[in-house]
């Protein structure tokens, strides 16, 4: 079968063509303002190096920065009314108490109260008041809101509260978009319902998007199934994406790092994605990224759904370099030119000195034309290649969990960037390293996950992980996996010591392959 992998970053659209684990053909086109064009030539791109026939196309798979760049740019976000479900507890911090006051303004920073909710155990709060969030839905009609996020306390143990509370918002406001925290996040309140609020706010954008997707395949007349890539590295369709658009957030770097497992065949060691103007930097554990065990800091806000624990900083090939004229030193980054790379860069015949500029007069790259950087002084080159070692390591050494060497795997198209060795660790440079964001969308599963408390004064450990195991199985295959390639990857259980009842926290993590 034929996969199509796409990824659209802040620089350049990657798109890769592969029939099982060979890459057919690889295209990058720079990301256009309106994001449809620029998918359209990577795809229509690859396609014709490839050779193959549109028909041919089983199923395209595509990671984006889309919703993530909305929230850090606040633009395009839809007026939210967050509904708690907990009186008469939680009331001392109100919903989005910790948002950045010009993020919460954007959304309209409107919030209810409601009862409901559970304790720890499952043990109900309060009843929930149907009459009470009638009131509250005519409320949010008056105030001309369609968009909804309902949080419940402890609602991963017990979301039924979750599901009456929006059936009773959904009969009473026709066509609103409902979110609810316990499809998101995790055990944790505040994060879970700051999750909820931001999927929320994008639901209008999430639309807009697909549809620009779809566009896209249209124009290039491929009409196969079509996926979006998720923060842990695993797929949903497009229907799912549109519903859960908070949940693409990573898949940038998650692309990549699954991409570089994939070309590498290293299952375990850290991954260096330079792109044009962010580097990217994690763990593999078992061919995925490596988990967020906290808090997650999106556009100002902490969220606890999942998120690959990735360090990025200010390296890319578009990086601006700047030499102080009195001191000598050079500064690398953050600036960066971006998508105008192939216009403002001096090897471009632009007048910006880069990253790429210094790398091509250093002859350890050869594109662009070499001579228009020629004026560059040995010193100079010299000082820039430190400085992006020097960034290079730190980032890694933050990534590292234990002293011993673990392969260093190096993709993205500003890999040129990177020299053979990091420090200790030796530099594995893969073939179609270049486009390996695209290719770990191309490879992407499809996941099921469970996380949630048991009470082991009930039942045994064994059978807490037996159960965890089985609804995480049954979630992968509810998301579009075949049944008989589901597996489990990562199992973690913690006891509880604060909670009475020998409470332990259990997550569980399935995987499977997508079922055509």
């Amino acid at each position: 079968m034929i996969r199509i992998g796409i990824d659209v970053g802040g620089t350049n659209t990657d798109a890769v063509v592969m029939e099982g684990d060979r890459v057919l053909a690889s295209f990058k086109a720079t990301t256009s303002p309106d994001v449809t064009t620029g998918v359209s030539e990577a795809l229509a791109g690859a396609l014709k190096q490839s050779g193959v026939a549109t028909r041919s196309v089983g199923v395209v798979a595509l990671g984006t920065t889309h919703f993530t760049n909305a929230v850090v740019q606040r633009r395009d976000l839809a007026p939210v009314a967050a509904v708690r479900l907990g009186l008469p507890a939680t009331q001392a911090l109100p919903p989005m108490v910790d948002w950045p006051p010009d993020l919460r303004e954007a959304i309209g920073g409107r919030f209810y109260f409601a009862h409901g909710g559970h304790e720890f155990d499952g043990r109900a709060i309060t009843p929930l008041d149907p009459d009470e969030l009638r009131k509250i839905a005519k409320d949010i009609v008056k105030k001309k809101i369609r968009t909804i996020a309902i949080s419940s306390v402890f609602s991963p143990i017990n979301a039924e509260v979750e599901r009456q509370a929006g059936e009773i918002f959904a009969a009473a406001i026709p066509g609103a978009h409902i979110t609810l925290s316990s499809d998101i996040g995790r055990i944790g309140l505040l994060e879970r319902e700051n999750a909820a609020i931001m999927n929320a706010c994008l639901r209008d954008l999430s639309g807009v998007v697909m549809g620009a997707f779809k566009k896209a395949l249209d124009r290039t007349g491929v009409a196969a199934r079509f996926f979006l890539t998720q923060n842990d590295g695993t797929l949903m369709d497009a229907a799912f994406a549109e519903r859960f658009p908070v949940l693409t957030f990573a898949s940038g770097p998650t692309n990549s790092m699954r991409g570089a497992a994939f070309l590498s065949g290293v299952q375990d060691g850290i991954v260096i994605d330079v792109g044009g103007t962010t580097t990217d930097v994690g763990s593999l554990h078992k061919g995925f990224p490596r988990q967020a065990s906290v808090a997650v800091e999106i556009g100002g806000v902490r969220t606890n759904f999942r998120m690959p624990d990735v360090f990025s900083i200010g390296l890319g090939g578009g990086s601006l370099v700047v030499e102080d004229k009195k001191t000598g030193e050079v500064t690398v980054g953050p600036r960066s030119v971006g998508y105008r790379l192939t216009s403002d860069a001096l090897i471009f015949g632009g007048k910006v000195l880069t990253t790429s500029d210094v790398i091509v007069a250093a002859g350890r790259a050869d594109f662009g034309d070499r001579a228009k950087a020629a004026r560059l002084s040995p010193s100079l080159i010299a000082k820039t290649r430190a400085r992006i070692m020097e960034m290079a390591t730190n980032a890694v050494e933050r990534s590292r969990l234990s002293p011993e060497p673990l392969p260093a795997i190096v993709v993205g198209g500003g890999s040129v960037l990177i020299d053979s060795k990091i420090g200790d660790l030796d530099v594995i440079k893969p073939k179609h390293f270049a486009c390996a964001n695209a290719v770990g969308a191309a490879i992407a599963q499809i996941s099921g996950e469970v996380d949630r408390i048991y009470m082991l004064s009930k039942a045994s450990r064994e059978d807490a992980l037996d159960d965890a195991k089985q609804k995480a199985k049954e979630a992968a295959i509810a998301a579009g996996a075949r049944a008989d390639s589901v597996t489990i990857v990562d199992v973690e259980d913690v006891p509880l010591a604060y909670i009475p009842g020998n409470a332990t926290r259990v997550k569980v993590k399935a995987v499977g392959e997508l079922a055509l």
